[in-house]
């Protein structure tokens, strides 16, 4: 362990040792893996932590996709750019992959983990919402184990999850679909590049006519609607029945009047125009799934 500019460093070697320091210092630790907000945050000292721990020397944490028992499970130490060359990610959840690859820029992407951006518990995640709609589970680990945690459980509003004192994530599960299903993520920005989103929004349909939508950047956390109904599914059905179906489904959407990137209005506008177009786009990647 090493001391640097008023808070001590620490590199354990396993889950258990990271749990353990975790355990001792509480809320005076920060966790370092990707480190693209907390490098910045300790530069300019908005955190002032007891202690660093680095998880980058964590074997079972290491970068790595694999599957196990019908999962692809990312690890905490995955980056970005991992997740959006990875095959079976591309087959399985391209949803997924639109998303991270909006994430901030090419330099943030090599460096950002998916455990990272979720653990900041941002609304305006671009992750949050493909993860909501393919069911995601969160694994957290801390000196009393492991336990899983649905995604639709995980956040609470902005930077605060349910990670409890001394848990932190090791990886991100996604249960393999065991139906095609056709899913996009899109967003909506002030201008192209690494701006956060106004709104981002993810939708899946799967081939029994079940449509999931979730949402973000339009209130304190991410928002996941379901249409068990088939309306949305049914390409024939008329777009008046849709956009009923869609109201109710926004009803979850509350966003900031105090935000600067946009007003609540524009958000709203925009969260009806994206929903439209992601639909539309999952339906295609349905069918397309279909006739391979």
């Amino acid at each position: 362990m090493n001391d640097f500019s008023g808070f001590a460093y620490a590199r354990p070697s396993t889950v258990s040792e990271a749990a353990s320091l975790l355990a001792e210092y509480g809320s005076e630790a920060r966790l370092l893996s990707g480190g693209t907000d907390l490098i910045i945050k300790l530069h300019n000292k908005t955190l002032r932590p007891r202690i660093v721990v680095d998880l980058k020397r964590i074997p079972e944490l290491r970068r790595g996709i694999s599957e196990i028992d019908g999962h692809l499970s990312i690890s905490a130490a995955t980056v970005m750019t991992d997740i959006a060359r990875d095959e079976r990610i591309a087959r399985y959840f391209p949803a997924l992959i639109d998303a991270v690859s909006v994430v901030g820029s090419v330099q943030i992407r090599n460096r950002a983990t998916l455990a990272g951006n979720i653990c900041n518990a941002s609304p305006a995640a671009d992750s949050a919402p493909p993860l909501l709609v393919h069911g995601a589970e969160v694994l957290a680990a801390s000196v009393n184990g492991t336990r899983r945690i649905p995604i639709a459980e995980f956040f609470v509003r902005s930077g605060v999850t349910t990670l409890r004192a001394g848990e932190f994530v090791t990886a991100i599960e996604l249960p393999l679909p065991k139906r095609p299903i056709g899913a996009a993520h899109m967003r909506r920005s002030r201008r192209r590049g690494h701006d956060l989103a106004s709104v981002t929004l993810c939708c899946g349909v799967d081939e029994s006519g079940l449509t999931r939508l979730a949402y973000g950047s339009v209130g304190p956390k991410p928002v996941l609607a379901l249409d068990e109904s088939g309306v949305l599914a049914d390409p024939g059905a008329p777009d008046e029945a849709k956009a009923e179906i869609f109201e109710s489904m926004f009803a979850g959407a509350s966003p900031s009047p105090r935000s600067m990137r946009a007003s609540p209005e524009y958000r709203l506008a925009m969260l009806r125009v994206l929903g439209v177009r992601a639909l539309r786009k999952a339906i295609e990647r349905l069918e397309k799934g279909r006739a391979q």
